[in-house]
């Protein structure tokens, strides 16, 4: 028999992040689609800067984003599902958000710092969840 050291507030929080970060994640993933389907169709909302040093074709870095927002959209519905290995791949998966939104700077500078702040909000909410799940012990039925 585990016992359960943990209290109904501590399980509470851990459950409230928990949700937040699948939330998040998720959302995350579907703008990440969205400004990838809108790099990839050549839209003009998109300023170029031709002196940039990742400078690379508008089109690519749309399929970045779709590709990472798809993964990034599966991993936080498997976190919402309490798949405890969905924690370490969004940590990675922010990861990788956060950096491709910072090479995509040059071409809409606020919206990719609004994303920036957002994974790193997701990576903070994933990374006090698996801490709280390291506490508290698997039960067994």
């Amino acid at each position: 028999m585990v016992v359960d050291n943990s209290s109904a507030g501590e399980r509470a929080w851990a459950s409230g992040i928990g949700i937040f970060a699948g939330t998040m994640l998720s959302t995350l993933g579907v703008f990440q689609v969205l400004e990838g389907l809108s790099a990839v169709s050549q839209d003009s909302i998109y300023q170029t800067r031709l002196d940039y040093t990742l400078d690379t074709n508008l089109a690519t870095w749309g399929w970045i984003h779709v590709v990472v927002g798809a993964l990034a959209v599966v991993i936080g519905v498997c976190i919402l599902l309490g798949q405890r290995w969905a924690l370490v791949a969004g940590i990675c998966v922010a990861l990788v958000s956060a950096l491709s939104s910072f090479a995509f700077m040059p071409y809409y500078p606020f919206w990719a710092l609004a994303i920036i702040a957002f994974d790193i909000m997701v990576i903070w909410a994933m990374t006090v969840l698996m801490a709280s799940r390291a506490r508290t012990p698997a039960r067994r039925h």
